[in-house]
């Protein structure tokens, strides 16, 4: 059976909420993992998770990142690429932004910025996980 033949998958909805680099490394095994098997994801940060969207990368700056390279595992700056790459929809929380103290300027290129109905439009009847 090709590609083109599988049934279209459900969109899947990811709702990052920490700004802690386990959960936010998590949510984007989990979106690059299902976008790499071809479903449509959207990536949803809020609040404290709209972290993982500032240009400036500070999760990147966790130490847990050179434990990860040193292991051969894929870190938040390599999966963020990889997000990229794929098209995974990527979307700050306007709401989170402004309760973060977050300005939309500095967030990474191509991230949009709605609200939590944008996201829940977005996936539709998928499915979705919270982080």
């Amino acid at each position: 059976m090709s590609a083109s033949d599988r049934p279209r998958q459900q969109t899947l909805g990811i709702l990052l909420i920490s700004a802690g680099h386990e959960r936010a490394h998590y949510a984007l095994v989990l979106a690059t993992g299902a976008a790499a098997t071809g479903r449509d994801v959207v990536l949803f940060a809020t609040n404290a998770g709209c972290l993982l969207f500032e240009a400036s990368r500070p999760l990147e700056a966790d130490p847990r990142e050179a434990l990860l390279a040193q292991r051969g595992v894929a870190g938040i700056g390599t999966l963020m690429a990889a997000a990229e790459d794929l098209g995974i929809r990527r979307i700050a929380c306007e709401a989170g932004l402004k309760a973060e103290g977050i300005e939309a300027g500095t967030l990474r290129p191509g991230v949009e910025i709605a609200g939590v109905v944008t996201f829940l439009s977005a996936v539709g009847p998928g499915s979705i996980v919270s982080l």
